[in-house]
């Protein structure tokens, strides 16, 4: 791996935004980039849709043939607190990552056009050192009833960046149980793979693990820590959160090395910020047996064909 750096510190971000308060999710997020500051991470990571929150538990009044005007008034509320790319937000965001001299990669809803259009997107933004937005991936297939607030994504946005540490990218959530999905970042050299997330099951972790195993690659999983109390009481929809627990999302972050060993075991039911030195020659060495992008496949039996 020549010319690539041989370490890079990472810092996992496990929190929870101000459910859908834009301006205070914001804050809150410039402060976690700042204590990953003081950390010296190089790459700070947040969960999916960290701005303005993953709506877990809320069904904005959708039930098959019908919807109510109460329900639209929540996802209003949503939409209104989502993030438009570029914007000042972003700008906000860049700013952040440049002061911090990290690569930041940070899931948001994104808002599609200006107020009087409707489509939101499950988005991964990646910034530079440099403060530049340095592209975007937004999720391919929103999973259950995710489908009825978030568009779907398509190939244009299977972004893979160059970096002093490798190619980096993303898939977010179930997208990583797409195998072909899985394969475009592999056929992208993908080595640091960040996968932004809702699932807290442990079977989640084994999904982790399996994907570093695969694609010779760190992996980073990264969700929120979510509790009932969190969400403002004056949804129009509130009561549907009558029968969820109290941790509603208990976390389960993650880091895995190239060998599927944890270079830090998934953390639970708290906020924190995970640290982690990866020693990036792993990735080389974990190649001498099996790549699956180089000698392990088989290009004159398979082929990936993706519309970009």
């Amino acid at each position: 791996m020549a010319n690539i750096n041989k370490t890079v510190r990472v810092a996992v971000v496990q929190a929870a935004p101000v459910i859908m308060n834009l301006d205070s999710t914001v804050t809150k997020t410039l402060e976690l980039i700042n204590e990953a500051k003081k950390a010296k991470a190089e790459i700070v990571v947040f969960p999916e849709s960290f701005i303005p929150a993953y709506p877990r538990g809320l069904s904005f009044g959708f039930v098959v043939g019908s919807r109510t005007m109460e329900g639209r008034k929540d996802w209003q509320r949503y939409y209104e607190n989502s993030v438009k790319v570029p914007s000042k937000v972003t700008d906000i965001l860049g700013k952040a990552a440049k002061d911090a001299e990290i690569y930041l990669s940070i899931g948001i809803t994104e808002k599609d056009g200006d107020e009087l259009n409707s489509t939101l997107y499950c988005t991964n933004l990646f910034f530079g050192p440099d403060g530049k937005l340095l592209g975007k991936h937004r999720k391919l297939k929103p999973t259950g009833t995710e489908r009825c607030i978030w568009g779907e994504g398509d190939g244009s946005t299977l972004t893979v960046l160059e970096t002093p540490y490798g190619k980096m990218g993303s898939l977010i959530c179930w997208e990583n149980y797409m195998p072909l999905a899985r394969t475009a970042m592999y056929a992208k050299g993908v080595s640091i793979y960040i996968a932004p997330t809702a699932d807290s099951r442990e079977e989640w972790q084994c999904t982790m693990r399996h994907i570093a195993l695969e694609g010779r690659c760190f992996v980073i999983g990264c969700n929120q820590y979510v509790e009932k109390g969190m969400y403002p009481t004056d949804l129009n929809y509130y009561h549907e959160l009558e029968s969820q627990p109290d941790v509603m999302c208990s976390g389960g972050s993650c880091i895995v090395d190239p060998f599927g060993k944890y270079v830090k075991e998934p953390v639970y039911n708290k906020e924190d910020i995970l640290i982690a030195d990866l020693q990036l020659d792993q990735i080389t060495q974990s190649r001498l047996d099996f790549d699956v992008n180089g000698h392990y496949s088989r290009p004159d039996v398979f082929k990936l064909s993706i519309q970009e």
